[in-house]
């Protein structure tokens, strides 16, 4: 995901350390500005291979995504790096830790089962799951960045025992045997799929028949036009600055999974349905203050990096999260996408 929003109050001096020592330790000195030109041009790579077939890799491109943004989102967003249905009577944290108890409860997660946490991510998901169902986690994650930072904050939170890492594309998971998985999970990971039905055919392969998998989907929304001009200029926006290849529509997920062999138990888009009064799932990023914090930050870095307070470059990457924060905000407010459609489905017995 890609979401930037802060409220300086919020954050302290103890906070803005651990952002510097994190930025320092994961940019270690390399040029960061243009680091983020190059990402910038990822849309025209992609176009120009489609049609000279010059071999664009499109997970090089997610892992360069993540590795550029992870601690900028860290302290922006917290630990657990996905979008989740917002209550009117709960904070942004509230909201995520309900959200992942309601996927352990569908995944019907117990006691010694091991489970696949596809783009694991920096593991906030996988720190509760562990926590909370006492499961066996493995962590695929091609971003080995985002690797470093999970062992640290899983072996800081006393379960690094129950994680194994494995530092490659779930595109590919060759390192983990056919049906050995008890469940699998992907929050907003198979989104960035170049192949949405080989990653969903991969998961398929490493789980047990009978297992259960829960997915969390960034999607087009049934109100997305694609003869509207402004619906379309969004849709690129959103892909452009969340590295997507695509966005598919909640239909073409469906259909995804089952020509890779799942038979699909529910599909929601929990950022519209459910019980209960919610907010929308941008609300952190639509207000003003939200707004104005972003653009604050951006110049407040500047002079931060005159002062060699934070790496050269911070400021580009706050720039691109607060672009494609204005992104999501456009396209939840057109309701044409949203990072939220959930699934549930099974591998047949």
């Amino acid at each position: 995901m890609n979401a930037f929003t802060v409220s300086p109050p919020c954050k302290g001096p103890l906070k803005l350390f651990q952002l510097y020592k994190g930025l320092r330790s994961t940019y270690r000195g390399s040029d960061i500005t243009r680091r983020v030109q190059r990402f910038d041009g990822w849309t025209d790579r992609a176009s120009a291979d489609d049609a000279n077939a010059k071999g664009y890799e499109h997970a090089e491109t997610v892992r360069e995504y993540y590795d550029l943004c992870s601690e900028l989102m860290i302290f922006g967003w917290g630990e657990s790096l996905h979008f989740a249905p917002l209550s009117p009577r709960e904070s942004l944290e509230e909201s995520k830790i309900r959200h992942q108890q309601l996927m352990i409860s569908k995944l019907e997660l117990r006691e010694g089962m091991t489970v696949v946490d596809v783009g694991c991510g920096i593991g906030g998901p996988m720190r509760r799951v562990v926590r909370e169902a006492g499961v066996r986690v493995l962590g695929v994650n091609y971003s080995e960045v985002q690797l470093a930072k999970a062992r640290s904050l899983n072996a800081e939170a006393g379960i690094d025992h129950m994680v194994e890492y494995f530092a490659t594309s779930f595109m590919d998971m060759g390192a983990i045997a056919d049906g050995t998985c008890d469940g699998a999970y992907a929050i907003e990971s198979t989104c960035h799929a170049p192949d949405k039905v080989g990653a969903f055919a991969e998961i398929y392969r490493v789980l047990k028949p009978g297992s259960l998998f829960w997915g969390q989907e960034m999607c087009l929304t049934d109100r997305f036009d694609p003869h509207d001009s402004e619906h379309r200029t969004i849709k690129q926006a959103l892909m452009h600055g969340i590295a997507l290849k695509d966005i598919a529509t909640t239909g073409e997920v469906d259909r995804a999974l089952e020509t890779a062999g799942f038979q699909v138990l529910e599909g929601m888009n929990r950022g519209v349905e459910g019980a209960g009064p919610t907010k929308p799932w941008y609300q952190p990023m639509d207000t003003p203050l939200g707004s104005l914090s972003r653009k604050a930050y951006t110049g407040m870095a500047g002079v931060a990096e005159v002062l060699r307070v934070l790496p050269k470059g911070t400021k580009d990457v706050i720039r691109l999260l607060d672009q494609t924060a204005d992104a999501y905000v456009a396209g939840g407010r057109t309701d044409i996408f949203t990072p939220l459609y959930c699934f549930l489905a099974r591998k047949p017995l």
